[in-house]
């Protein structure tokens, strides 16, 4: 017959056997959840990841299919491929970050505020360019204000929380 793991009435310290660990006990470290917000960031963060890789493929395509036509290309070719690779380059940075965000190390904080900030720069820009044409653009506007949330979240007080890679200090000191 096999014993559970747990008896009562058995003392112990927490981690011996026979006493179950719950979690915020004296002596064991309490885990951090990641703010909802903060899930939001990264999922936003994953898209624009995904927009950059097709936005890299679409510029050399683009390309290619005005060569083959015997149109002026959009870019001469060292400058198509040097921004397909820079949006390539951002986008696996953005996934690595996305990947180890839940290790909670602060250069990927400052990683993700650096690529956040490239980001939303370039909406921000986008968007006055379309207010510029005279055709201003919603889409361009809710995105440029979705990325300086993101920013301001990852920049801010639960950003440097959550990434910092010292846990709070005990509020009572058990000897």
């Amino acid at each position: 017959m096999q014993s559970s793991p747990y008896q009562p009435g058995q003392a112990g310290q927490p981690g011996q056997p026979g006493q179950v660990d719950l979690p915020g006990q004296p002596g064991q470290p309490e885990k951090v959840r990641m703010p909802g917000a903060l899930i939001a960031v990264l999922v936003l963060v994953s898209a624009h990841a995904l927009g950059a890789v097709f936005g890299g493929w679409a510029i050399l395509d683009e390309n290619q299919n005005k060569q083959d036509h015997g149109q002026d290309l959009l870019l001469p070719w060292s400058m198509a491929w040097f921004v397909a690779l820079f949006c390539w380059a951002l986008a696996a940075l953005q996934v690595v970050c996305v990947v180890l965000a839940r290790r909670r190390r602060t250069w990927v904080r400052v990683v993700l505020i650096v690529c956040l900030s490239f980001v939303a720069l370039s909406t921000v820009f986008a968007f006055l360019g379309s207010l510029a044409s005279g055709a201003p653009s919603l889409a361009v506007f809710v995105i440029a204000g979705l990325d300086v949330a993101a920013l301001w979240m990852v920049s801010g007080v639960r950003g440097r929380h959550y990434f910092s890679v010292r846990s709070p200090a005990p509020t009572s000191l058990q000897g």
